[in-house]
């Protein structure tokens, strides 16, 4: 392989990277025994250097928080600030970011010149977003910040094996990850958190039969990667088309359907550590493997739930909005970030001991919901449908004025599968719902992310 290969030169710095990740796991994973005292003393420490750093290097936050006193700043004061939102990340590109070592075009270039990911001379990790939401968004990280998001993501299942004595077992990891630049999935995933641990990537957005025969050949004894291919795998695994056996599996990119978890425990009975973040944010919250819900990572990120002027809800009240703030980035900050997914707050203690306070499994965001002029479908109306058949892998809903264009993997009854779709939408108004189910080989993926997008409103 010749030296200028970009795989070779992004490999050598990884690996002091991944080393760093290593080195630094061990604190986050005892800062899962702190109790509530310790997780509010060091976030709002977290918060206060924050929003100081942002507002000496950053134009746009300066203006946002010219009336709070960084030094003194608690949570409650974040209301204060207005949301910031999608929009505002991309058009304010160069008055956010808090280093003079690249710009917005800067990062372009490097995204277009990158033949593999890479870091620029100062240590920045540049990413891109499949622009599933209708902004394409462009997003840099710095190196102690991957090393923090590395450790949010990796620390359950690092605390669990460390606990079982496993750690210490060679262990291979199967990651089904976008596989390729520019999406940060597989560089966050991709990491070996103990030493007899072996990683081998498998590009999700290839054919399922390709996947199939590669996981088979992997023999993993850890899953990593996208929520539906993984749910797949493990229906395929039922069907007896996959002979693994993985003591541990970890999901993450699109929400958790109740059938794909469903399927999982059946195939393997491992325990499921699925886990909620953002390319903006990084990691907002992953279950531990014992309890229910997410557990919010609270040391690293601030989650407001607000109503629909921006103003934080109480616990047990409905949430318009879940604002983040990101306390691990500072080359560009996401303070009280809009993150357009709801969350539902979980009360009581978890099984697993720790203090961190939980979130409900993520049902998708709402942008996921389908909206005929003043009448709105949930997305939960076609999923209740379309996840339970056993006979359907996979689905792709499709809006259209007056109902919904569906594609299905699989051998369905298919005019069954549009009449109960017909049924389910009625009582959301939608009388005479006009419904079209096609069986297709496969449903593309984002060619940049890997993902599979489910719900895709009119126009988009």
């Amino acid at each position: 392989m010749p030296d200028d290969d970009p795989k070779v030169a992004y490999a050598q710095l990884r690996v002091a990277h991944l080393n760093a990740v290593r080195a630094s796991l061990e604190d986050h994973v005892a800062r899962l025994e702190w109790p509530r005292e310790r997780i509010e003393r060091y976030q709002t420490e977290r918060l206060r250097s924050l929003l100081a750093y942002a507002r000496e290097r950053s134009p746009f936050h300066a203006a946002r928080m010219a009336h709070i006193d960084p030094a003194a700043a608690i949570v409650e004061d974040l209301v204060r600030l207005p949301p910031m939102i999608k929009q505002d990340a991309q058009n304010d590109w160069d008055a956010i970011v808090t280093t003079p070592d690249i710009d917005r075009a800067g990062a372009e270039r490097v995204l277009a010149e990158q033949r593999w990911f890479s870091y620029t001379p100062a240590g920045l990790q540049v990413f891109s977003s499949g622009g599933s939401s209708g902004v394409r968004g462009v997003y840099v990280w710095d190196w102690e910040q991957f090393v923090t998001l590395a450790c949010l993501a990796w620390r359950w299942q690092a605390r669990a094996e460390r606990t079982s004595g496993s750690d210490l077992r060679p262990a291979r990891l199967a990651v089904l990850e976008a596989g390729e630049p520019p999406h940060a999935s597989t560089p966050l995933f991709d990491v070996a958190t103990g030493p007899l641990t072996e990683t081998v990537l498998i590009p999700a957005a290839a054919p399922f039969d390709q996947v199939l025969r590669a996981v088979g050949d992997a023999r993993p004894t850890h899953l990593v990667g996208y929520s539906s291919v993984i749910g797949r795998l493990a229906r395929a695994a039922i069907a007896g088309e996959l002979n693994i056996q993985p003591g541990r599996v970890s999901t993450n990119s699109e929400p958790l359907s109740e059938e794909d978890r469903d399927a999982i425990e059946v195939a393997w009975g491992a325990p499921v550590h699925n886990l909620w973040g953002s390319t903006e944010i990084g990691v907002q919250a992953v279950g531990c493997g014992h309890g229910d819900g997410l557990h919010i990572c609270e040391d690293e990120v601030i989650l407001e739930r607000v109503d629909s002027d921006g103003r934080p809800v109480g616990l047990d009240e409905p949430a318009e909005r879940t604002l983040a703030t990101g306390l691990a980035g500072r080359t560009f900050p996401f303070i009280r970030y809009d993150l357009g997914d709801e969350v539902t707050v979980l009360t009581g203690r978890c099984a697993c001991g720790s203090s961190m306070l939980r979130v409900a499994d993520i049902a998708g965001r709402r942008d996921d919901d389908f909206h005929y002029g003043e009448r709105m479908i949930p997305a939960s109306a076609f999923r209740y449908v379309l996840g339970t058949d056993p006979l359907i892998s996979e689905y792709q809903v499709h809006q259209t004025a007056s109902g919904a264009n569906v594609l299905v993997v699989g051998s369905p009854d298919v005019p069954a599968v549009a009449a109960e779709l017909a049924s389910s939408l009625r009582p959301y108004g939608l009388t005479n719902p006009e419904i079209g189910v096609s069986v297709v080989e496969q449903i593309p993926r984002h060619a940049a992310t890997g993902k599979l997008r489910r719900f895709i409103a009119l126009g988009g």
